[in-house]
């Protein structure tokens, strides 16, 4: 005879701030001791811990050891294709800066954008590369990457470029029917996917021209350190160390035609980095025979250079030591601390959302959310909320948005309402958080601690604050019509 399962207890509002309270104190405690390497390791024990405790209150409540590893499992499951697009793209920046591809977009951005107007310039071009192709991933990875160079040559502040190269990459994305939050919000309330791009024109239009407007300003009293002379150092360092021209941006181009053609995201970016090694091979082989190891003999040793540029990335002796730590990097090998981050910040998240904790703060919200401006605070807010203890902007779109969709229909507001606000929660502020997926991913590929750029990633911070405005004012909140009688 089967053994009957104990009954499962219905968490409290106690049991849900025991895990969260531990979160914040081991999150707070790593940044104090370890500051910006925090997301090296640091980050990763503390969600173990409170992924411990989140468990135990589990266990307590009725819940087998069994139940709870496959609620984790499954956590893990549902990051294992952004854990490959990012260490696809670790080969990616690997073989475009053995190629040149990077170096020559550095080169060209330095004779093209002026200081005066290069933090807006950098903003609007990665909001129409990320438009273009529905990725603020591969927008960041690529074009961001190369801004954050002419920032350096520049002599310009690289975390308000990383503010600015964030800020357009959502806005782009957050736009594109390519996109995939763009496509998964609607999804989840039942609203049509074109209707909730033309009603977040609405809030995100206003606050990328409010951001675009500081980043002008904040061109204008920029100061660039030695300009002239610098960038004339890094134009010469840059043709001593690779052939540049305007062949070497194909693999770029490639690239963006494939995503426009809407190809999956992983053999987009796999296909990207092939190319990068093929144009290595062709135009840089002056650079490689400078680094193989001709023991083995000289095409083994070619061979070899490629072959390690996928998984330990590309390193370069300029004499310059600041350029240098620009134009080496990449491989699948660096992302793998953003990976242990990810996995263990979903673990953390699935136990949360399995044990019922997560739906203890939302209920709680509901309670005092009575008009429709408080409402929307409130599925903002636990977006923002989500993010931070699930850490992953798919979760904290599909979660609240299952959570709220019964309660907007009751109130007899359009689906289109919850689809916009859980992008203008969930979406937008996932890249301000470190253990955040969206967080740890921009850390690993920008070099900046999220915690840094948030401060200057303006349309993310405006966007939430200026749905909540609209809200509370009532401009462009839909209402259901009331059938027509036959």
């Amino acid at each position: 005879m089967k053994p009957l399962e104990k009954p499962i207890k219905p968490a409290s509002f106690f049991d849900a701030l025991i895990p969260i309270s531990v979160l914040i104190c081991l999150l707070g405690a790593a940044v104090y001791l370890f500051g910006d390497n925090s997301s090296s390791g640091p980050n990763q024990i503390a969600l173990l811990f409170a992924t411990f405790a989140a468990a135990l209150i589990g266990l307590k409540n009725g819940y087998t050891w069994k139940k709870l590893e496959e609620a984790m499992i499954e956590g893990i499951t549902l990051s294992l294709g952004a854990i490959l697009i990012l260490l696809m793209v670790g080969a990616l920046i690997g073989t475009w800066l053995l190629s040149g591809t990077v170096p020559t977009l550095i080169y060209y951005g330095l004779q093209v954008i002026n200081p005066s107007w290069f933090y807006a310039a950098s903003c609007l071009i990665c909001g129409i590369v990320a438009m273009s192709i529905g990725s603020s991933w591969t927008t960041a990875a690529t074009i961001g990457v190369a801004l954050l160079g002419v920032a350096t040559g520049l002599g310009l502040d690289q975390t308000v470029t990383a503010g600015a190269v964030i800020s357009g990459a959502y806005f782009g994305d957050k736009l594109s029917p390519l996109s995939e939050t763009t496509n998964l919000a609607p999804a989840v309330v039942g609203a049509d996917l074109f209707e909730h791009i033309h009603h977040m024109l609405w809030t995100t239009v206003p606050s990328f021209v409010i951001a675009l407007i500081i980043f002008i300003f904040m061109g204008f009293n920029a100061t660039a350190s030695n300009e002239a002379g610098r960038i004339d150092e890094i134009t010469v360092i840059l043709e001593q160390s690779f052939n540049i021209g305007f062949e070497m941006l194909i693999p770029l181009i490639v690239l963006l035609v494939l995503a426009i053609k809407k190809m999956p995201a992983f053999p987009a970016i796999s296909i990207g980095a092939v190319i990068g090694a093929v144009w290595a091979m062709l135009f840089q082989s002056d650079l490689i025979a400078t680094q193989i190891d001709l023991s083995q003999g000289e095409l083994v040793g070619y061979f070899k250079i490629i072959w390690t540029t996928f998984f330990d990335g590309f390193s370069i002796d300029t004499g310059d030591e600041k350029m240098d730590s620009l134009l080496s990097g990449g491989g699948m090998a660096g992302m793998l601390t953003t990976t242990w981050l990810i996995m263990t910040a979903l673990m953390f998240g699935a136990i949360m959302e399995k044990t019922g904790l997560l739906d203890i703060f939302v209920k709680s919200i509901l309670k005092i959310a009575k008009s429709t401006g408080s409402l929307i605070t409130s599925t903002i807010a636990t977006c923002v909320g989500t993010n931070l203890i699930a850490a992953d902007q798919y979760i904290a779109i599909v979660v609240p948005g299952r959570m709220f969709k019964e309660e907007y229909k009751n109130r007899g507001l359009k689906p289109v309402n919850l689809s916009r606000t859980l992008e203008d929660g969930g979406t937008i502020t996932s890249p301000l958080i470190p253990w955040n997926t969206c967080g740890a991913y921009m850390q690993s590929v920008l070099l900046i601690n999220p915690f840094d750029y948030a401060l200057y990633a303006f349309f993310n911070l405006i966007n939430p604050f200026l749905a909540i405005i609209y809200a509370y004012v009532g401009i462009k909140i839909l209402r259901i019509e009331p059938k027509q009688p036959a």
